[in-house]
């Protein structure tokens, strides 16, 4: 099997975690009999900084023709100390998003048992935390009109949502709540904003086709302070794009490190998959990075492409680095970025290649 996977490294440490996600599935090509062939594009600052735009034509055609994306991370400081630029790294992968029609982010929060302490939260609060998130990705605020006037010294940004863009989102939601726990939690601002009303009466009129599954409402201030306060009260949280953005980073203190959380951002047809951390210009060129979000992110993608086995064997290399304190700095460890990847291409490449003599063991003899 050969699969076609379009590399979007970006800015900042992007293209050191890409790096070793890269090396990861090379190292399963070189031990299996699934095949990944590369194509490295351009996104965000670097973009610009090549072609003059976040992302071009010709990147988004690319990225539409491979079986799945792998991205790293976007932004530059230049950039973000400059409000008055017209032109923004972010805006590529809006684009992006957009194009393809990925309008699920799906983001899985795990308290890892060994690292409860690197929490800030208390180990009783977190363990056994197991939260599926959806956030909508090509909607509401961050798509909507924009406007400034300067002479009025005012700014607008306008949050406008469908009932199919809901409906859609939803319904991803639901399904993935029946196959867990069977509660889903639709986080909103109902009390003071007409799209949020929406989310609220899709979600009711829909719940009748899944009366398995538990359906409640929390504002989306109070579900902030309930993912500190009892964050296992959760399941499948289902909620709109800037909603989801801010609560699935609050999220990243129950896994202990921002570095370590993956995502898949899914819709129409192929698949992107990234760490959800930004780019982290600081640590840029110093090989400190956490890689794990974008190697768990690796098997997020190759879950999505029915390659379960593969994806198990990843997850289980990334808890014997996490058990062996095998990590980066911000988990405790003394690791670098590239040691850590190393590792989980040896965990990953022991495990295939005990696999393969088993069932060669397994095959019936021949006898002249």
């Amino acid at each position: 099997m050969k699969y076609k996977v379009a590399i979007l490294p970006g800015d900042g440490i992007g293209p050191e975690v890409i790096n070793e996600g890269v090396k990861l599935l090379k190292t399963i090509s070189a031990c299996s009999d699934v095949q990944f062939e590369f194509d490295f594009l351009e996104i965000g600052g670097a973009s610009i900084d090549a072609f003059g735009a976040p992302v071009t034509d010709e990147t988004i055609s690319k990225c539409g023709l491979a079986d799945a994306i792998l991205f790293g991370a976007i932004g530059d400081p230049k950039y973000d100390n400059n409000p008055n630029l017209s032109i923004r790294p972010e805006q590529g992968l809006l684009r992006l998003r957009k194009a393809l029609g990925l309008f699920a982010n799906i983001r899985p929060i795990v308290a890892y048992e060994s690292l409860l302490e690197k929490s800030p939260l208390k180990n009783d609060r977190i363990q056994g935390v197991d939260i599926l998130m959806f956030r909508e990705l090509t909607s509401g605020i961050y798509f909507g009109e924009k406007g400034t006037d300067p002479i009025a010294k005012t700014a607008f940004d306008v949050c406008f949502y469908q009932e199919d863009e809901i409906e859609r989102l939803l319904k991803l939601a639901f399904e993935a709540a029946l196959k867990r726990n069977k509660k889903l939690t639709v986080v909103d601002k109902a009390n003071v904003m007409e799209t949020s009303r929406l989310w609220r009466k899709v979600a009711q009129s829909m719940s009748h086709a899944y009366p398995e599954v538990a359906l409640d409402f929390l504002f989306v201030d109070n579900a902030a302070m309930q993912l500190v306060l009892n964050p296992k009260q959760f399941d499948v949280i289902a909620t709109s794009n800037m909603f989801g953005d801010i609560l699935s980073d609050e999220a990243s203190v129950i896994a202990g490190s921002l570095g370590l959380l993956p995502s898949a951002s899914i819709g129409e047809g192929v698949g992107l998959f990234e760490p959800i951390h930004g780019s982290f210009p600081q640590a840029k060129g110093l090989n400190i990075a956490n890689p794990l979000g974008t190697i768990l992110s690796v098997a997020m993608m190759l879950e999505h492409l029915k390659l379960s086995k593969l994806a198990q064997a990843i997850e289980l290399a990334v808890s014997s680095s996490l058990e062996n304190h095998i990590t980066t700095t911000d988990l405790g460890g003394e690791r670098s970025t590239s040691e850590v990847g190393s590792f989980i291409c040896q965990q990953v490449s022991s495990q295939l290649i005990v696999e393969k003599e088993k069932e060669e063991a397994s095959y019936p003899s021949h006898r002249n």
